[in-house]
């Protein structure tokens, strides 16, 4: 037997409700609608236990122990299966009037382009896993996942490059409205942009410093994630610190 927990943390895909803490059928998750999850683990081990989503989750973990560590105000993308922030700001987590402050990825970026968040054009149509793939295809490009598409770039393919310059432009476009609206000092991105930086960084730079108001960019530094792997424990981990900490300051 072990020590009990002083907090238990969970990092979970929405929709949720995270003051609550009841987990409403994500769609990893199928059949778990409704679901108490903080008052079942409270209960199971006596400990207070707390639910973040996920991008905010990682958000945490980025700025308590990663590539966000000692900033103020700070931006977490995932830019993974789908694109979601994280938003630090004042040195708090931003959660928003009911949980859902963050959600880049529904923003359209265009008028027509690759579905992501149920909407054609939007940013995560743009810059996600399976975003990136609909718009090789939307291209015409014989690739069948954006790992493909990313390798293929790296060996200089140029219908792969021309993909891959699209989603980066995109990137940069959105990035210039979150630099625009909320002034931080670093954006954090993980997955797909920690992985293919070198494809990202030239055409999303170019745009941002077009877009985006200079004084703000001249204080942002964009970076790759730092946790890799291990962001995803990492996060539940810094939700579980993170309400404790706030329950100490009560």
């Amino acid at each position: 037997k072990g020590q009990a927990p002083k907090a238990i943390g969970v990092s979970c895909g929405s929709p949720q409700d995270s003051v609550r803490g009841i987990i409403q059928e994500p769609p990893n998750l199928p059949g778990w609608k409704d679901i108490h999850i903080t008052k079942l683990l409270s209960e199971a081990f006596g400990a207070p236990a707390f639910l973040a989503n996920d991008a905010n989750a990682c958000g945490l973990a980025e700025w308590k122990y990663g590539a966000g560590k000692g900033t103020k105000n700070m931006i977490f993308l995932t830019f993974g299966t789908g694109l979601g922030a994280g938003l630090i700001l004042n040195g708090r987590l931003y959660e928003g009037t009911c949980g859902m402050a963050g959600e880049a990825g529904h923003v359209r970026l265009a008028k027509d382009g690759p579905v992501g968040f149920g909407k054609a054009g939007s940013f995560e149509g743009f810059c996600s896993g399976g975003g990136i793939a609909k718009l090789g295809k939307i291209m015409g490009g014989d690739f069948q996942t954006t790992k493909e598409i990313c390798d293929a770039a790296k060996n200089g393919d140029e219908k792969a490059l021309a993909i891959i310059n699209e989603s980066a432009t995109r990137l940069g476009q959105g990035l210039s409205i979150l630099i625009d609206i909320l002034n931080p000092q670093k954006i954090v991105i993980g997955s797909i942009f920690a992985r293919a930086e070198d494809l990202f960084r030239g055409p999303m730079e170019k745009v941002i410093a077009q877009e985006a108001l200079d004084c703000s960019w001249q204080v942002c530094e964009v970076v790759p994630a730092a946790l890799g792997e291990s962001i995803g424990d990492m996060a539940a981990i810094s939700v579980a610190v993170t309400g404790w900490e706030d329950l100490q300051n009560v």
